[in-house]
């Protein structure tokens, strides 16, 4: 592992794993070996991470002054990474014990953040503390667990002369938001990987000065991230977001059925809103409780053309076309539910993604719009435009389905090994759609307004190009266009595609 020599001579290590911008990680524990943290559930797909290994833990020496290991004297130790690392501005991420870090290097160096995530951070550096009686109150939520009055009766019959190792062991049944296996197996790295002499350091006496940390943080200009889990107790959701309140520019995400250790129980809801937050081509909406991640590229006064991307897509597909249609409009590409870094709530159905793309072009303005839509993009789409033809100003469907009974119909699909761009369960919902689609959603079509371009992928697309045809003979203002593509026309004839739409006035 690579080292670097800190303000007191102390030599630490840190790790570097993944791919894309760097992203400082300080681990929590307090004083654990940062390899509890894996690669944060997947987070390395998006960024290079750079994990630090504590003084005293993992590859880092141990000090020769152990009162070193507190809190507001590790400050020194993250800002001699960042020197070493020879970063201006950069983003950080501290995880529970390590999020207490992260907030007073933003106290002390706020000019230093681009963006700061803080996972089920520790909140005693603003002073917002939880209670015994608050925490017994908020693990409640195990009570109907089979191991949780054995665990439970076990923490209360500890005490003040209890060590901090015997403590942590007991209580890590309600860290997670599952005590399955996985959970298990996670848990048990804390009996090694803990420096619990430096743990016990690290909050000692005249670490934090809340107020003068409140008052610091107020200068912070970076956006911060603050992830709380729903089951965790430390901090309970409703102390994370009087934490979050501590920052001048904070959201707060709760994590549904997550505890303390969210990668651990679920990691794909812990991945993508923080790679949304931390990728700056991309922004969110939150539509019906559900966040929506979306690019939007071109001249902000130019109109809007709204790309809906098709089944096991997301839109970054539509890289190349927005590059090109951003130049004289302005694009969004949004990624729709269980899709890309969008929430994956498991309530799926183009009626769903439907719904969920009026809210998406209602809560931005776009009312109007252009909207172009592949295959199951165009599908909810269509029926967006059935349902409210005065929120679409143009509408074009990319070899879209027409909503005729699939025959045969498709059997259970085998999900694919390895992880997905998209939630399975979308799969499973919208084949048992297609087999049996509402007779409405063919019987409504003359119900579209807007005018309407048809772009079918002819005799190598999968779909009845027929259909198609019947589709454009049912909406009143309709043409159909065929591109010898196959169903993916814009990935395949991009410039055919492209031409089409700017002949239809996109």
């Amino acid at each position: 592992m690579p080292q670097f020599t800190t303000y007191d001579g102390t030599r630490l290590s840190y790790r570097i794993q993944g791919e894309g911008d760097p992203l400082v990680v300080l681990p929590g524990g307090p004083m654990r070996d940062a390899g509890y943290l894996g690669d944060l559930g997947g987070l390395t797909a998006y960024r290079t991470l750079i994990v630090l290994d504590p003084r005293g833990t993992g590859g880092s020496d141990v000090p020769a002054d152990p009162e070193s290991c507190r809190c507001d004297r590790q400050v020194a130790d993250v800002e001699a990474l960042r020197v070493h690392l020879g970063l201006d501005r950069f983003d950080l991420l501290g995880h529970s014990a390590g999020g207490a870090l992260a907030t007073l290097y933003a106290a002390a160096h706020p000019e230093r953040l681009a963006a700061l995530v803080l996972v089920t951070p520790s909140t005693r550096a603003v002073g917002v503390g939880t209670t015994d009686e608050e925490w017994d109150k908020a693990a409640e939520v195990f009570s109907d667990q089979p191991w949780y009055a054995e665990a439970r009766a076990a923490l209360d019959g500890t005490g003040p002369d209890t060590p901090m190792s015997e403590v942590s062991r007991i209580a890590m049944p309600f860290a997670y938001g599952r005590w399955d296996e996985a959970a298990r197996e996670h848990a048990a790295g804390a009996a090694t990987e803990m420096n619990w002499a430096a743990a016990e350091a690290f909050y000692a006496p005249g670490a934090f000065d809340p107020e003068a940390t409140r008052a610091a943080l107020r200068r912070l200009t970076a956006p911060v991230l603050v992830l709380a889990g729903e089951y965790d107790a430390g901090p309970a959701p409703a102390k994370a977001a009087a934490f979050a309140a501590c920052f001048p520019h904070a959201e707060l995400l709760v994590l549904p059925r997550s505890g303390h250790f969210p990668w651990i129980d679920d990691s794909g809801a812990l991945v993508r809103p923080v790679a949304a937050f931390l990728d700056p081509a991309v922004r969110t909406v939150t539509v019906d409780g559900v966040r929506l991640a979306y690019r939007v590229i071109g001249p902000q006064d130019a109109p809007p053309v709204v790309l809906v991307h098709g089944r096991g897509e997301n839109s970054v597909n539509w890289t190349d076309v927005t590059i090109e249609l951003a130049a004289d409009r302005r694009v969004y590409a949004v990624d729709l539910r269980g899709h890309g870094l969008s929430d994956w709530p498991g309530r799926y159905g183009f009626d769903v993604f439907r719904d969920e793309l009026g809210g998406f072009l209602k809560a931005l303005g776009l009312a109007g719009a252009t909207v172009v839509g592949h295959s199951m993009g165009g599908a909810a789409a269509y029926l967006l435009a059935q349902r409210e033809p005065g929120l679409i100003g143009r509408l074009v469907l990319e070899d879209s389905p027409a909503f005729f009974p699939l025959d045969p119909p498709r059997g259970p699909a085998e999900r694919p090994d390895g992880p997905l761009g998209l939630d399975w369960a979308v799969v499973g919902a919208t084949d048992a759609q297609l087999n049996d689609p509402d007779p409405a959603w063919r019987a409504e079509a003359s119900a579209v307004t807007a005018p309407t371009l048809i772009l079918g992928g002819g005799e190598r697309s999968h779909l009845r190009q027929e259909e198609l045809a019947w589709m454009a003979d049912r909406i009143a203002d309709a043409r159909l266009v065929t591109i010898d593509a196959g169903h993916l026309i814009h990935h395949t004839r991009p410039r055919e595609f492209l031409a089409a739409l700017r002949e239809f006035g996109v």
